[in-house]
């Protein structure tokens, strides 16, 4: 069996080992390891297979967290045990190593001050992009401040990409990577209603997440086109997790609240909500309908599998990521002033067991 040939000097390996291994010059790696400058996609395989081969990620790792070396992506995400978003870092970090990029992930644990102070702690630590997913606050100082952010990142050479949130308003240099979040709702609640629904339990999620508030104005107009009131009683706000989704559809029955269905803000809630039916000895979709948002995993396990909205969580990271590099490539991130770009990716109803006609009231 043929042994690899070990580095000149048989110690870590260097940017000159990379570069006679790959028969290219120095200068060469360094463009394709910093990713500033445009480079054959043969010339960025050739090296990256000799990078590996040689085991030179990690030194360029030390390297990239300095400002330097490979580029690095932060994603910020709320919580990593989330599913929804968990595919949305998936799309990033795997279109991050295609291109030879690093990827760290930190956690904001749903604390609009934590999230500034990663971002800006990314700022300094000079990553070539950091990406924010999951929906925004909706308060004046956290905008101001997240686009001042957006500027310092960007007279730095850097970028924020903003996933599944509006984007800034103004000026603002960041790019945003959105889904049409309320037309969603809008089809989901719709689906209700041309089966007959018209008393439906609405669980959007938390007041001030502009998630939530695209969801809620999404089924309020869908009752408005139907023709149906839209009872604000029958709205109960909270995470999204599976404990609010049991405990508002709890609390809505111990209240005497008449609903024939619950439109959930997220899978997970539904599945919530779900149990909470069953454990109030009622049927899904017999007794009550049930329907989820985000299509994860989850919502083809549950009994009865979960008619809910498609979101192309894993398409966005991809998509947020490529948007970056494009800049870079093109040495758009040397510009300097308000040239943010908003793209927008579609959702469906995906249509499963979990909905039927009301039952007939005596």
């Amino acid at each position: 069996m043929s042994q690899r040939k070990a580095p000149a000097d048989a110690g870590r390996a260097t940017i000159r080992d990379v570069a006679e291994r790959a028969g290219v010059s120095v200068a060469s790696v360094s463009r394709v390891l910093s990713g500033n400058y445009p480079v054959s996609e043969d010339l960025r395989r050739r090296v990256m297979k000799v990078v590996r081969d040689l085991d030179y990620v990690t030194n360029a790792h030390a390297r990239s967290l300095a400002g330097g070396g490979t580029p690095t992506v932060a994603i910020l995400i709320n919580n990593i045990t989330g599913a929804a978003f968990a595919h949305v870092a998936k799309g990033v970090e795997g279109a991050a190593t295609l291109r030879g990029w690093l990827s760290l992930v930190g956690t904001t644990g749903d604390d609009p001050e934590r999230e500034l102070a990663l971002v800006n702690m990314m700022r300094q630590q000079g990553v070539a992009a950091v990406v924010l997913l999951g929906g925004a606050y909706d308060y004046e100082e956290y905008q101001l401040r997240m686009a001042r952010f957006a500027r310092s990142l960007d007279a730095a050479g850097s970028h924020l990409v903003l996933v599944g949130r509006p984007p800034l308003e103004g000026d603002v240099p960041a790019t945003t990577v959105d889904y049409d979040n309320e037309s969603g709702a809008y089809a989901m609640a719709s689906h209700l209603l041309s089966a007959g629904h018209r008393e439906v339990l609405v669980l959007p999620g938390p007041a001030g997440l502009s998630t939530a508030q695209a969801r809620l104005r999404g089924a309020q107009r869908a009752f408005e086109t139907y023709g149906v009131p839209f009872e604000p009683e029958a709205v109960r706000h909270g995470p999204y997790d599976d404990e609010h989704g049991y405990r508002a559809v709890e609390g809505a029955l111990r209240d005497g609240l008449r609903f024939t269905a619950v439109l959930a803000g997220t899978d997970v809630v539904a599945a919530g909500a779900l149990q909470a039916l069953r454990a109030a000895g009622l049927r899904v979709p017999e007794d009550v309908s049930i329907t989820g948002y985000d299509d994860i995993p989850l919502a083809s396990q549950l009994t009865p599998q979960l008619t809910t909205v498609h979101v192309p969580y894993e398409e966005m990271g991809r998509v947020a990521l490529r948007a970056v590099a494009d800049r870079r490539e093109a040495g758009a991130g040397r510009r300097k002033g308000g040239d943010g770009e908003h793209l927008v990716l579609g959702t469906h109803v995906v249509v499963r067991n979990s909905v039927r006609p009301p039952a007939r009231r005596d």
